[in-house]
């Protein structure tokens, strides 16, 4: 695992902790780290320190007055066949809020988590060998 010192934390609210647990450790490749539930969990991926903060952790308390944030925000995760994990995950039960979607730097997906935080999927494109 990263050390902590080199990890990058992202708090995403959820209303189930232990379901928020092994969502995304039976499908994301997550592991655990903490596991304070009801209240709080976090789980590691590579750097990423995800913080699954329940109704009842500190990090859920309201946002201060005139904070607002995009309802766009999400974690990226980089994926080597975006198909074969869309076939797997679908294989799974879940299903996905967009459409496949594919750009210049590459093609994504977005799912939710069991509380409606976003996810996305992404395999980057495949670069011409500079040989």
């Amino acid at each position: 695992m990263t050390a902590p010192d080199q990890l990058a934390s992202v708090r995403y609210l959820v209303d189930d902790v232990p379901a928020a647990v092994r969502f995304y450790t039976a499908h994301l490749g997550f592991t655990v780290h903490t596991n304070a539930a009801p209240a709080f969990a976090d789980v590691v991926r590579g750097p990423l320190r995800l913080l699954l903060s329940g109704p009842a952790s500190s990090g859920a308390r309201a946002t201060p007055e005139g904070a607002t944030a995009p309802g766009r925000n999400r974690i990226h995760l980089i994926v080597d066949d975006l198909d074969a994990e869309i076939d797997r995950l679908r294989g799974a039960g879940l299903s996905f809020v967009s459409d496949l979607v594919t750009g210049p730097g590459g093609r994504q997906i977005l799912l939710t988590d069991p509380a409606g935080n976003l996810i996305e999927l992404f395999q980057p494109a495949q670069r011409p060998s500079t040989a």
